[in-house]
């Protein structure tokens, strides 16, 4: 399907589905879940291009202590040095206020060299205690299509301080196969610094 190749029918899907339609079931934050839990890299679309980098992102389930949401934590590192990952994060996945998508609420962990490598302990043992990790004020609101789930930032973007940008942006489609993610910074005048152009970043889990 050109919709996992191709940004532009990805953003205009995005666009249509983005209207209130109806509410969705609680079924939708539990596969969102699912196709993001695990490695994905984009080590295959690397091979072929060669401005992609190489890239391995791991998410796994965390319980976070007095939270009755979902949480993932993720971090994503250059697969050339992956114990100094460049971004972790935890996500809180639950239904939007009105119910009609998923909402992924990003929030930033405290002392972030101290989670690295977190998803290889076991389940039991990824506790968070929730003055630990701080909101970011930054949403993905996903919506279902098909057999796909299709994904955008909050109106605006969200704030940032990294690498020259102060706000990024990010449409993704989580498909059987892994993930394709438009994943984009500005600086404050509006200029992209870095990220993906004129395709997606194509991250594939180890079946895909």
């Amino acid at each position: 399907m050109k919709i996992l190749t191709g940004g532009v029918v990805a953003i205009a899907s995005f666009t249509a589905l983005s209207s209130p339609v109806y509410a969705l079931p609680q079924a939708n934050v539990d596969t969102v879940a699912q196709h993001l839990m695990g490695i994905m890299d984009t080590s295959a679309q690397a091979q072929q291009i060669s401005e992609v980098p190489s890239v391995r992102m791991t998410t796994c389930e965390v319980t976070v202590e007095g939270a009755n949401e979902r949480f993932l934590y993720q971090e994503q590192a250059l697969i050339r040095n992956l114990n100094q990952p460049y971004r972790q994060r935890f996500l809180r996945l639950s239904l939007s206020n009105d119910g009609e998508m998923v909402e992924s609420r990003t929030y930033e962990p405290e002392n972030p060299e101290t989670w690295i490598s977190l998803c290889e302990q076991p389940r039991e043992e990824r506790i968070i205690e929730r003055d630990r990790i701080t909101d970011a004020n930054c949403s993905v609101y996903l919506v279902p299509w098909h057999n796909l789930y299709i994904g955008h930032t909050q109106p605006g973007g969200c704030p940032a301080d990294f690498r020259g940008a102060t706000q990024v942006t990010n449409t993704i489609v989580l498909h059987g196969a892994g993930m394709n993610t438009w994943d984009r910074g500005f600086n404050a005048q509006g200029e992209q610094v870095w990220g993906a152009e004129s395709r997606p970043y194509q991250f594939r889990g180890q079946d895909g």
